[in-house]
């Protein structure tokens, strides 16, 4: 594809419909050349904000929550005074600060340079970083993406289960829908066929080891392949993790912004009278990340990268070329 080497692009290219067609670029260790392949892990940054939604939804399918539910009585010892609902933080619109506010912040990795990276493992690391700053606006008023929202719903989903926010993911999420390839590494602690993520710097690349937390969690940083997200994708939609009633309340408009509508975890696509794509995205320093399900012939569209660039041309060629062809 004469895009990809237009924007260099360096990742994973997946795209299932009758057939499955995937393609492999770029180097996912530029020290040692070793390339990238079909079967290498990417991480994915806010992509995997859906898995953490889906756990809520599992979590009040089973009577434990309720989307009614606030957050200052199910979290009292850290938001007494936070008085939003499960449901204004699943859709970005409870108003509560934000420690990495995307809309007037742009470099992630100057986080880290008070607050050392390799201190941030867990949910309960990131609420220093937040919780004493004032509300954004009136809970409810209006959508703007909120990262601090999410890790709340990974607090909630651990004090509710009283289990680590990635072993409920991986129990609930990743065993039923086959990513066995799949999980929330840690940085240092890597698997093998996992991709380097890189920075470009004055013509030249350094790894994001010190630009993202040491390990993800509920607001980001799963690692998947591509084929693990379409087994996702697919038991998603196939009522395997949660119940098609369920599946229908996560997959209506809930809130509106500038960026377009958004569900529970995810975003929604509308043309003409219906829904063109569900889709979620991520970027960090060293990540780029498209995934996206497409109601009409149930095709599933995944671009991983290595690099913070790339994946959105990309997607958007191959949508042109799957277009053209419908």
């Amino acid at each position: 594809m004469d895009k990809m080497e237009d924007v260099d692009f360096s990742g994973v290219a997946y795209l299932q419909r009758k057939e499955t067609w995937t393609t492999a670029r770029g180097f996912a260790n530029r020290a040692d050349e070793r390339p990238n392949a079909v079967d290498t892990r990417f991480g994915i940054a806010s992509g995997s904000k859906l898995f953490t939604a889906v756990a809520v939804c599992q979590l009040v399918e089973a009577g434990k929550l309720d989307f009614n539910d606030k957050l200052s009585e199910l979290l009292p010892q850290d938001f007494s005074h936070v008085d939003v609902t499960i449901h204004q933080l699943l859709t970005h619109t409870s108003g509560i600060p934000d420690y990495f506010d995307e809309q007037v912040m742009d470099d992630f990795e100057e986080l880290w340079k008070k607050q050392p990276m390799y201190l941030m493992e867990t949910a309960s690391d990131f609420i220093p970083l937040f919780k004493d700053q004032p509300m954004m606006f009136q809970p409810g008023e209006r959508f703007r993406y909120n990262n601090a929202g999410f890790i709340a719903l990974g607090l909630v989903i651990e004090q509710v289960t009283g289990k680590e926010f990635a072993e409920v993911i991986e129990q609930q999420i990743f065993t039923p829908a086959k990513m066995q390839s799949s999980g929330y590494f840690r940085l240092d602690r890597l698997p093998r066929q996992t991709a380097l993520g890189y920075i470009e710097e004055d013509g030249m690349w350094r790894t994001n080891q010190y630009a993202i937390p040491i390990r993800g969690g509920a607001d980001g940083g799963a690692y998947v392949t591509a084929n693990d997200m379409a087994n996702f994708w697919n038991c998603l939609m196939e009522g395997v993790l949660v119940t098609k009633e369920m599946l229908q309340t996560m997959l209506q408009v809930h809130a509106s912004g500038k960026d377009g509508d958004y569900g529970y975890g995810l975003w929604i696509q509308c043309r003409g009278d219906g829904v063109l794509k569900y889709h979620v995205t991520g970027y960090d320093p060293g990540v780029s990340f498209h995934s996206a399900f497409y109601p009409a012939d149930s095709s599933i569209l995944t671009v991983l990268s290595n690099k913070d660039t790339g994946t959105y041309e990309i997607n958007g060629t191959i949508e042109e070329m799957r277009m053209e062809k419908e």
